[in-house]
């Protein structure tokens, strides 16, 4: 009788855990496969990252680097590090987003970074605003400027909550029930600077649909 019981608690342990898929690498340390944008002129691979930009020159325009996974509900994590010299430092990783046919541009939300908008949830090309982000006096507490940056990202039917380097700084639910909750993931580096962004340790974990 006992025996059975534990046999059946163990079983019921593993229920959820079958339900739950594992976090793949996005990125293979070494390539850019799976991946698709400008990787003539503007994105690499460098020291086990991805880069972006030049100390140098200035970046013409934003630029977005791509994957072909179209997540619904998922958390992603990765680590940034932006260097700058002049202009508008800045870059962001896409969510939910879509390339704008015959432009360089993407639309959709962004996990910013740079120039005081780390941590913040940014809508690109659409309301052209910042949704959600830290106040300074956290932001200066947990960034570690021109140092790896932990973000994680999490999507969640309508709700997205941000973690920057393990503090979250977002937690927003779209209103808009128009808005589409899946979309491609792609990594930006902003125009009119000169700043280098890299990105490492990119996972990605699908997460079950219907929270």
């Amino acid at each position: 009788m006992a025996r059975t019981g534990w046999v059946v608690f163990g079983l019921f342990l593993l229920v959820p855990l079958a339900g739950r898929a594992q976090p793949v690498s996005l990125f293979d340390g070494k390539t850019l496969k799976g991946w698709e944008g400008d990787t003539k002129t503007t994105w690499r691979v460098e020291g086990g990252a991805i880069v972006a930009g030049s100390l140098e020159k200035t970046v013409p325009k934003n630029e977005f680097l791509c994957t072909s996974e179209t997540p619904d509900d998922f958390e992603l994590r990765l680590k940034y590090k932006l260097e700058g010299t002049e202009g508008f430092v800045n870059g962001g990783v896409q969510i939910r987003s879509r390339r704008i046919p015959n432009h360089h541009e993407m639309i959709g939300y962004q996990a910013d970074l740079g120039k005081g908008f780390d941590g913040a949830l940014y809508d690109e090309s659409r309301r052209n605003k910042v949704l959600a982000g830290p106040d300074k006096e956290t932001l200066a507490r947990i960034l570690k400027p021109g140092d790896w940056n932990d973000y994680r990202i999490r999507c969640e039917g309508s709700r997205i909550q941000l973690w920057l380097n393990g503090t979250r700084t977002v937690d927003y639910t779209e209103p808009d029930a128009t808005i589409p909750r899946d979309g491609i993931i792609g990594l930006q580096i902003h125009g009119g600077c000169k700043a280098v962004v890299r990105f490492r340790e990119i996972t990605l974990e699908r997460l079950p649909q219907g929270k």
